[in-house]
């Protein structure tokens, strides 16, 4: 196989993530980079809401074995049991102030799980993995 060589100006940002990736796998930035051309760059943190964009942008220095563990997790019954009474309270107008301030909290805590979990799975992905579909689709 012949190979070229070729000189690419990226922006810092991409390289960075590129170095991040190399980095967490273990791999040669050439072979992450070449891995990039053929399939696409890693997936993309900066279309989710500014609140959640640093945690999600923190998965891609994670090895492969902690974002399993993300993909794999499961909400807490306890809070989801919780969540859920808060917004059947909420659609009834039966919540309190402090059930409202506490449903936001939950639900900022259920959304950025959820995002941790897709964009853990979707790296897991590009990094070459096969990601079982139960895993994939929610529950």
């Amino acid at each position: 196989m012949t190979r070229e060589t070729v000189t690419l100006h990226v922006p810092e940002q991409l390289f960075i993530r590129l170095r991040q990736a190399a980095e967490a796998t273990r791999r040669p930035l050439n072979d992450v980079i070449l891995r990039s051309l053929e399939i696409g760059s890693p997936p993309r943190w900066d279309d989710a809401p500014p609140e959640f964009q640093a945690d999600l942008a923190a998965l891609d220095r994670l090895d492969d074995e902690t974002l399993w563990l993300i993909a794999r997790s499961q909400a807490d019954d306890t809070e989801m049991a919780r969540y859920q009474q808060l917004l059947d309270m909420n659609a009834n107008d039966e919540v309190s102030a402090h059930g409202r301030d506490e449903l936001e909290c939950l639900r900022n805590r259920y959304d950025s799980q959820m995002l941790q979990k897709a964009q853990a799975v979707a790296l897991l992905r590009w990094r070459g993995h096969q990601v079982p579909p139960d895993l994939v689709a929610p529950a």
